[in-house]
């Protein structure tokens, strides 16, 4: 079963207790970013675009903890960078999994296999490994070759000793709905996956491969034709996603994001207003949720949201739609998805907000507390307020 039984339990009773405290504003997921830094420089992504001082910086266990007590959430999710290359990410997983929270550890697999031993098969532990498809596609979008191969033999690994694994895809238009098919075939047969998490790819503002994004039209094209295939073949593929989220990605539902539903922590602090999109920082969780004005972003309202399907921002929406509307998230998810036809009203962009570039003014004011905290210890702070070329990101898997 792509989602147990017990964490489906859990997170359904956690969004009863919210709807009955009338709070409308309530994270499913903590996005727990301990570092930027990464052993891969994929040119999709925009995530390690840092000077090094920031690229140095870690989340301890403690802050760690102090932010998935704060959050509340019932679902941890730890991305990155590479959460593998932090010391303590044994302890913090530990301490996630003592508080009964289900922890999904993000990682390229490169140090799967020699991290492997710090941890214990547990149902609130799943290894998310990214793969974009077979291995040409994936190799080409991570810009290097043979990780495929070594995340293919760590997620055999994993498996072998018992551990839940999902395999996580973005998918951009470089891969047509056939091959799509066939790396969730492979996935589902050759590798036994537990899950598969699909996403159509953020356009990331400074992600060094601007060519390959998908417009929110070819989303749903894209997705359409996977679902008419599968039908065609009589697959059920595990995706880790809720019925009506599928729905919306094949162009049956007309929905806005909820950009809390999976609040971030990183090393700035709280990100807001997503994950995808950082436009500044709060140093609670409190003042995120009380005092970030949601109204300004989303598909409408925004223009950095105006092409986003991705589940970060939407499945949360799904999923409160799903309780609102129980028996139509039923009905969709007993038949096969609509694949033909007039789709859902699109979203009007004509009184989107044009884009703020904040970016280097927010690496600059980090840049500035690092070198006072620094000075504080008798340090010599050396660092460019200037954000690193991914080129210059890129560090060798250990």
């Amino acid at each position: 079963m792509a989602v147990p039984i017990i964490q489906q339990y859990r997170v359904a009773t956690y969004i009863i207790k919210q709807r009955l405290r009338r709070n409308h504003k309530y994270p499913l997921v903590l996005m727990l970013e301990p570092l930027f830094r990464c052993n891969l420089a994929c040119p999709g992504c925009g995530k390690i675009d840092y000077p090094d001082p920031i690229l140095n910086q870690r989340l301890s266990y403690e802050e760690c903890m102090e932010a998935v007590d704060e959050c509340g959430a019932p679902m941890v999710s730890i991305p990155g960078g590479e959460p593998l290359l932090h010391k303590e990410m044994k302890q913090i997983v530990e301490g996630i999994i003592a508080r009964k929270k289900f922890v999904y550890l993000c990682t390229n697999a490169l140090l799967l296999e020699k991290k492997m031993d710090q941890f214990t098969p547990s149902k609130y532990l799943t290894f998310s490994i990214h793969l974009d498809g077979l291995e040409t596609h994936h190799d080409r979008a991570v810009d290097q070759d043979g990780v495929f191969q070594r995340a293919v033999k760590a997620i055999k690994e994993a498996k072998r000793r018992g551990f839940r694994v999902n395999v996580n895809c973005t998918l951009f238009d470089q891969m047509n709905a056939q091959e799509a098919t066939e790396f969730f075939d492979f996935a589902t047969d050759e590798l036994g996956v537990d899950a598969i998490t699909m996403s159509p790819g953020y356009e990331y503002e400074r992600a060094p491969d601007q060519q390959h994004f998908l417009s929110r039209k070819k989303t749903k094209n894209l997705f359409r034709d996977i679902f008419r295939i599968g039908k065609e073949k009589g697959r059920k593929w595990p995706f880790s996603a809720s019925s009506l989220f599928l729905n919306f990605l094949a162009g049956n539902e007309e929905y806005k994001c909820t950009p809390w539903g999976m609040s971030t922590r990183n090393v700035f602090g709280w990100q807001r207003p997503c994950y995808l999109l950082g436009e500044g920082y709060t140093e609670t969780f409190k003042e995120l949720i009380e005092d970030t004005e949601w109204e300004k972003y989303g598909t409408g309202n925004y223009e950095k949201c105006a092409n986003c399907m991705v589940h970060c921002g939407y499945e949360a929406t799904a999923v409160n739609d799903t309780f609102s509307n129980p028996l139509k998230a039923l009905w969709v998810a007993m038949r096969a998805l609509k694949t033909e036809g007039e789709m859902a009203p699109e979203i009007d962009l004509t009184n989107q907000r044009p884009p703020d570039y904040v970016h280097e003014e927010l690496v600059d004011g980090f840049m500035a507390r690092l070198e006072v905290e620094d000075s504080k210890q008798g340090g010599s702070f050396k660092g460019s307020g200037k954000s690193k070329s991914t080129d210059e990101a890129n560090v060798q898997a250990a």
